[in-house]
């Protein structure tokens, strides 16, 4: 008789969890609530899935318990996510270390999976809605749902976090765990907008540049990174924001102000930035201050910064006095807009806060709290940066729950 293992959630991290399970001989059912399995994989990597990357190093994860996910890296490591997809028939290709497939098409990685799954004899169940999952006594677990009740020895909860509930993540598996008796970390958005104050944002809507991007609160700084950055009419995007999103939800869950502080010329120090200012007044003395940023900044954000610097555009150059020039320096190295709050669950591509990683073992992904019950995915207090790390976690922590759950035991 074939060990039985229900997997709730068909995601990434959840079908991982059903080839692994279903080929170390196991029967696999997956139930998912959406209309069909692994939605949110066809939105990754801007539709063409960044699978994987190259390097995966403890900075870039986040949680609690910093030293679970490379522990959980360790037993699935980007080499054995490499592996699998050539397995399944995934071909894939590398830029700049970022691993994608070589067709760009996250539909293809999508139906790899299905058709792997379909091909071991994996059970999907769609539209499958659970209303309660508990012990059943003997080893057993005992699923309720709108599409009956589902019965096996394990059970891999891989129901995703609150991110981007479109897809299908609707935070109804942080519930689930919580009747297993594990802690939830209060979840919150991650690699997401900003939101800010200033009245000037529309003018700047729309803008891309090279900057870096500064999250300070209490005058402490939380966090940076640096990459293209988009101005928005409510604040900030861009993956140099989505970077530092999570320590700006944090932050402000806890009822503290915060800021981002801009720097849009990063390639150059203050000191330098001062020089160059002073130095490009004198050679173009002969022109109009509106036009003395051409060719440096963006013309929208130069505009903005000669505004807010007390600059008269009409006004030669050459006539500008050095308070003028030193506040244009301080605008374009360290531009400060407080933020009001971070976009909702909606726009956020995954979450920070979720299971408590203390409650779970990080070699086999099963709980401590109770026995044969595994947790994979975005459902813990894991998350990565983008580039990869999020998917990589999903395979990880996915296919090391799905051999250990369907291993038979000797």
């Amino acid at each position: 008789m074939k060990r039985q293992v229900i997997i709730i959630g068909g995601g990434a991290s959840g079908l991982a969890a059903a080839i692994a399970a279903a080929r170390e001989g196991a029967g696999v059912t997956v139930l998912e609530h959406m209309d069909r399995v692994g939605k949110k994989i066809l939105s990754t990597g801007n539709g063409r899935c960044n699978l994987t990357n190259l390097s995966l190093r403890p900075e870039h994860y986040r949680c609690s318990q910093p030293q679970f996910p490379m522990k959980v890296l360790d037993h699935f490591s980007v080499w054995d996510t490499l592996a699998f997809f050539d397995e399944i028939g995934i071909v894939t290709k590398s830029r700049n270390g970022y691993i994608y497939p070589n067709s760009d098409q996250a539909a293809s990685v999508l139906d790899s999976l299905r058709m792997e799954a379909e091909r071991l004899g994996v059970r999907v169940v769609t539209e499958c809605h659970i209303s309660r999952a508990a012990c059943a006594g003997k080893g057993r677990f005992q699923i309720e749902s709108d599409q009956g009740v589902f019965q096996g020895e394990r059970l891999i909860l891989a129901a995703g976090s609150k991110a981007a509930p479109v897809t299908g993540s609707d935070g109804s598996g942080y519930q689930l765990a919580q009747a297993f008796g594990h802690r939830v970390i209060t979840p919150l958005p991650a690699l997401v907008q900003l939101r800010c104050q200033g009245k000037f944002l529309k003018q700047l809507a729309g803008i891309r540049c090279d900057a870096l991007v500064k999250l300070v609160s209490e005058g402490q700084v939380l966090a940076a990174d640096q990459g293209e950055l988009q101005l928005t009419d409510y604040g900030v995007s861009g993956i140099p924001t989505f970077q530092v999103s999570r320590f700006a939800a944090v932050a402000l869950h806890k009822k503290k102000a915060v800021s981002v502080i801009l720097d849009f010329l990063p390639s150059k120090s203050m000191e330098e930035t001062k020089q160059f200012i002073r130095n490009r007044a004198k050679a173009l003395a002969y022109r109009k201050s509106e036009d003395f940023l051409t060719g440096v900044l963006n013309k929208k954000l130069s505009q903005v910064l000669l505004k807010l610097s007390q600059i008269d555009g009409a006004e030669l150059v050459g006539n500008l006095k050095n308070q003028q020039l030193e506040r244009l320096v301080h605008l374009i190295k360290a531009f400060e807009l407080p933020v009001t709050s971070t976009n909702s669950f909606e726009q956020a591509q995954v979450c920070c806060g979720g299971v408590d990683t203390r409650d779970v073992r990080p070699e086999t992904m099963e709980s401590k709290l109770v026995k044969g019950l595994y947790l994979a995915g975005e459902l813990l207090d894991v998350d990565g940066i983008c580039g990869g790390y999020n998917l990589q976690w999903a395979w990880s922590t996915g296919i090391t729950a799905g051999r250990c759950a369907g291993r038979t035991e000797k």
